[in-house]
């Protein structure tokens, strides 16, 4: 036959397809081998661990923060920050369904041949060399020896079949095929665990975001104001998102973090809290807190009303809500803000919490950021011990609130502001606590309160610093009265050390007390006699500040400087307000706040999740529990009875089983099933089996 280039095209050599077959072959072989499931699931289990110690889905800043640049960049080309639905874990996953169901499918038809085979073509040498092994001679024909057999191994929990070969009968006993079972089962079990995974893994999600359908917002922005595209719809699969509600406030949606910013989730429903409590313990941390909650489904003729809290969530339509945080819900404030110009005066203001606004103060804008508000700040009693003797005594101090000052160049200093006096040793302050960064602690300014407890004696005293004709007749009146006090009547000398503490004054309340003692130092340096004349100066200034500060108690008291009785407490509140107005020069802000009045509203953080492949997953694992305790805890046996007629009448029965698991089990019940068989037929024949067995 003439073959054409057409044919020999189309014709395949059997070297070719021998060699095809082969390549196949060993691909199963690879994808069917236990190493390679084995190792799979090394790496899922290692992915597990970090996916359990490194909390997930966090803002790329805290991550920042916590390990540092190098270690952030490498983590996040790891994906590390999102092990369960890193595109290698969704990959390990999907090779881990195929690498088993290669392994199911190329073992399944011997386990079933396992399980249902009898194996009833046996011969006597073959039952003879098993470890467990009887032999009976009946008087009774083969018939009944059967029926002994069989009633035998049935009786003691055995399926049976029987098959007759030639003269002998074959009665094939097989118990515990469960465990062949198990093995399927841990399996199947894995493959439908890993097919739960790739459910809640979040694919479409990063298809979508492939495909160039949905872009991960990064900026700070309004619900309303969010991009079409930073929008996933209901139905989308699988996600695990966070909302803070405030208490008389709606939502139906959810927000999902995503590296280094954030998607929009819409939910099917709306969610309404109606009421937020918390729960405190006597040191002021949260003992518990709940949330009310109202959700409206339109698939639903009444809207579902559930309080939850923290492990105890809500379930509706494959939607868990989780209890898992608190804030504050958008508190209205009545703040009156004390210019620090010495001008005295003071900026009502009236804003929220979570609310900027712009101010304008000495002629520079700043931006006020509103932060926070704690209803509540509990702090260790220092005089407990003394009182009671007892250490866990505490004592609430009472409301605070956190603001930024934000400057034209955009530097911000963060500030914490307590609204009633504090008492520090038996001494009743203001306090003002300021910082320059969010790592560091707060510093706090202590203005003294007064007998109002208000902190208008300090601000009134601190006004008056500023007023330079009021501090050049205070500082005079110092000088004529400390020159007078060294026996010196000289009114120039007391005019030059009046301008000189003028100066010290306006030092002191634009750089503080370090700089008046630095400047002292540096005029005192090419001095005669410096150590008399810092002395001189320091009693002049100190003598100045507290002209100034009399002369303001008296006005505010309604009599005349010479009048005015200064006790022990007035005097205390002098060197308190010296401080406090050396502090000022740090503060670092134009204007301190004080809380007049305050309407408290909360704001409960919830999770949102749905997992389409949570109940997958929990079937799987409940699986894999039933394989695992069924090829640990069932073993396979088998045991067969030869019966056939006797040399010289009636018959002999042949018992002999094995089980290779538990032998020393295995042993104690044969011997009950060949006990079985002697109370039916008799001892056994002597110098036979029972001898051989021992």
């Amino acid at each position: 036959m003439v073959q054409t280039a057409a044919t020999l095209s189309q014709t395949e050599s059997p070297a070719r397809r021998q060699t095809r077959r082969g390549l196949a072959g060993v691909w199963l072989e690879f994808l069917g081998s236990m190493n390679l499931a084995i190792t799979l699931l090394v790496v899922v289990s290692i992915a597990s661990v970090i996916g359990t110690v490194l909390p997930q889905n966090q803002a790329y800043t805290e991550y920042l923060i916590q390990f540092g640049p190098f270690w952030f960049e490498v983590f996040r080309l790891l994906n590390l920050y999102d092990v369960y639905s890193a595109w290698w874990f969704l990959a390990i996953m999907g090779f881990l369904v195929l690498s088993t169901g290669v392994c199911i499918s190329r073992h399944i038809p011997s386990v079933w041949r396992e399980i249902t085979r009898y194996r009833t073509h046996v011969r006597e040498q073959s039952l003879m060399a098993l470890s467990q092994k009887r032999r009976w001679r009946l008087a009774e024909g083969p018939d009944d020896a059967e029926n002994v057999a069989s009633a035998a191994l049935q009786g003691h929990g055995f399926r049976t079949r029987t098959e007759r070969r030639g003269d002998a009968v074959i009665v094939a006993g097989m118990k515990g095929a469960a465990t062949r079972m198990g093995y399927v089962l841990t399996h199947v079990a894995v493959v439908v665990i890993a097919l739960g995974a790739l459910a809640d893994g979040n694919i479409g999600l990063k298809i979508r975001e492939m495909t160039g359908n949905l872009a991960v917002e990064t900026r700070d922005l309004p619900l309303s104001q969010v991009p079409g595209d930073s929008w996933l719809p209901v139905g989308s699969g699988s996600f695990r998102g966070n909302v803070t509600i405030p208490e008389q406030s709606n939502s139906g949606v959810v927000f999902l973090q995503l590296r280094d910013g954030y998607v929009v989730q819409e939910l099917p429903f709306e969610i309404v809290v109606e009421d937020f409590r918390i729960d405190h313990y006597p040191n002021g941390m949260p003992r518990s807190y709940e949330s009310d909650l109202v959700l409206h489904d339109p698939a639903l003729d009444e809207p579902i009303r559930q309080t939850i809290s923290v492990n105890h969530p809500l379930t509706h339509r494959g939607h868990t809500i989780y209890q898992a945080s608190f804030t504050d819900g958008g508190t209205q404030l009545d703040l009156t803000g004390h210019i620090l110009d010495g001008s005295g005066q003071t900026l009502p203001i009236d804003g929220r919490v979570f609310e900027d606004m712009r101010l304008q103060l000495g002629g520079v804008e700043r931006v006020l950021e509103i932060n926070d508000f704690q209803l509540f700040n509990v702090n260790r009693d220092p005089r407990s011990v003394e009182r009671t003797g007892a250490r866990d005594e505490f004592v609430n101090v009472g409301p605070s609130f956190n603001y930024s000052l934000r400057d034209e160049a955009g530097q911000a200093r963060d500030f914490h502001t307590y609204m009633a006096p504090v008492e520090v040793e038996e001494r009743w302050y203001y306090l003002h606590g300021m910082r320059t960064d969010a790592s560091q602690p707060f510093r706090y300014l202590h203005i003294p309160a007064d007998e109002n407890a208000s902190m208008d004696t300090f601000m009134a005293f601190h006004q008056a610093l500023h007023q330079r004709d009021r501090v050049r007749r205070a500082g005079q009146r110092a000088a004529d009265a400390v020159l007078a006090q060294m026996g010196v009547a000289n009114p120039d000398l007391a005019s030059r050390v009046a301008g000189t503490t003028d100066d010290m004054v306006a030092t002191l309340v634009e750089a503080g007390l370090g700089a008046v003692n630095a400047r002292l130092e540096a005029r005192l340096a090419d001095a005669s006699r410096p150590e008399m004349l810092r002395q001189f100066s320091q009693a002049v200034l100190q003598r100045t500040l507290f002209e100034l500060y009399r002369e303001s108690l008296a006005i505010r008291r309604g009599v005349s400087p010479d009048q005015l009785q200064i006790g022990a407490d007035e005097q205390a509140f002098f060197e308190d307000a010296v401080n406090a107005v050396s502090g000022v020069a740090d503060y670092g802000a134009p204007i301190i706040f004080e809380i007049d009045h305050f309407n408290h509203r909360q704001a409960t953080g919830l999770q949102i999740t749905k997992a389409p492949g949570k109940n997958v997953v929990y079937a799987g694992s409940a699986m894999l529990v039933a394989g695992l305790f069924m090829l640990f805890y069932v073993s396979q046996r088998r045991v067969w009875a030869m019966v056939r007629p006797g040399e010289g009448g009636g018959s002999e029965l042949i018992m002999a089983g094995v089980n290779q698991r538990s032998p020393e089990a295995f042993e104690q019940e044969f011997e009950t099933i060949a006990n079985a068989v002697d109370g039916q037929i008799g001892r056994p024949e002597a110098g036979s089996a029972r001898t051989e067995d021992q």
